[in-house]
C-alpha cells in the first residue's frame, strides 16, 4: 500500500530514493534504456512544492544514479538549490514540464530511448490486444503522430502533453514512448510493461508476416475486462 508521512519532507526523501531506485533499474535493464548516454529522463513531482518536480541530471548514468543526484526544477526549468545544481536535459524538461501542467494527478513520467519502442514508433501504429499484457494498455494509451525533432519547444512539449490525453502512456512517433503514473514505480513499471509487450508484438507481426497470416486479437470486451 502507499505509505502515508506526517512531514513532507520523508515524502519528498521517499519519492527521491524510489525514483533513484527505478533509474538504477531502467539503466541494468537489457533493453537498452539509457544506453544512448543522454537520452532518457524521469521525473517526479516534489511534494512540498507541488508545482516543482525532480529529474536526472543531463549525461549522469541511470545505473549510478543515488538521490542527491536529482535536481529539482521550476516550471521555467530553473534548476533550485534544494537538490543537486546541475544541467538537466532541456528536452526532457519541455516534454515532462508540459506534462506535469497538464495532468495534476501524474506524479511521475518516464521516457526513455529503448530499442523496441524506437522501431515500433515507426509504425504509426498502437499496441495491438494480441495477448494478456498488452490488454493492460488497450484503449488506455495514445500517439503522438508528428516528430519535431529534438523536443526544445514548450510548444512541441505541449503537443505532446495534449496527445497524452487522459491516458497512462503515448507513443511518439520516430521517437518511442512515454508513461505517466501516480508514483515514480508504477510510471517505470509501467514503461518496462509496454516496452516488453511492443517486443512482443514486433516478434509476432514478423513471424505472422512470414508464415503469410496475420495476429489473432482478443476480442473488444474481453481486452476491457482484462484491462479492468
Amino acid at each position: 500500500r502507499m505509505p502515508t508521512f506526517s512531514e513532507l519532507l520523508d515524502e519528498r526523501n521517499f519519492r527521491k530514493m524510489h525514483m533513484a531506485a527505478c533509474l538504477r533499474w531502467l539503466g541494468v535493464n537489457v533493453s537498452g534504456y539509457n544506453n544512448e548516454g543522454a537520452g532518457g529522463h524521469v521525473t517526479v513531482r516534489d511534494p512540498i512544492k507541488p508545482h516543482l518536480f525532480w529529474i536526472n541530471p543531463f549525461a549522469r548514468s541511470f545505473s549510478h544514479m543515488k538521490p542527491e543526484d536529482l535536481c529539482l526544477v521550476d516550471e521555467d526549468g530553473i534548476v533550485q538549490p534544494e537538490g543537486n545544481m546541475h544541467a538537466i536535459n532541456p528536452a526532457g524538461f519541455a516534454i515532462h514540464a508540459a506534462v506535469h501542467k497538464a495532468r495534476p494527478d501524474v506524479i511521475s513520467a518516464v521516457h526513455c530511448h529503448s530499442i523496441p519502442t524506437k522501431a515500433f514508433s515507426a509504425l504509426g501504429a498502437r499496441l495491438e490486444p494480441i495477448n494478456q499484457d498488452a490488454c493492460r494498455f488497450y484503449e488506455d494509451h495514445a500517439i503522438y503522430d508528428n516528430f519535431g525533432g529534438i523536443v526544445l519547444a514548450h510548444e512541441e512539449g505541449r503537443k505532446i502533453a495534449s496527445a497524452l490525453g487522459r491516458n497512462k502512456a503515448v507513443i511518439l512517433q520516430n521517437h518511442g514512448i512515454l508513461t505517466v503514473g501516480k508514483t515514480v514505480d508504477a510510471a517505470t513499471y509501467l514503461f518496462g510493461a509496454m516496452d516488453r509487450c511492443i517486443e512482443a508484438q514486433l516478434q509476432a507481426d514478423a513471424a505472422a508476416a512470414g508464415r503469410g497470416t496475420k495476429t489473432i486479437k482478443i476480442s473488444h470486451e474481453e481486452a476491457v475486462y482484462t484491462r479492468r
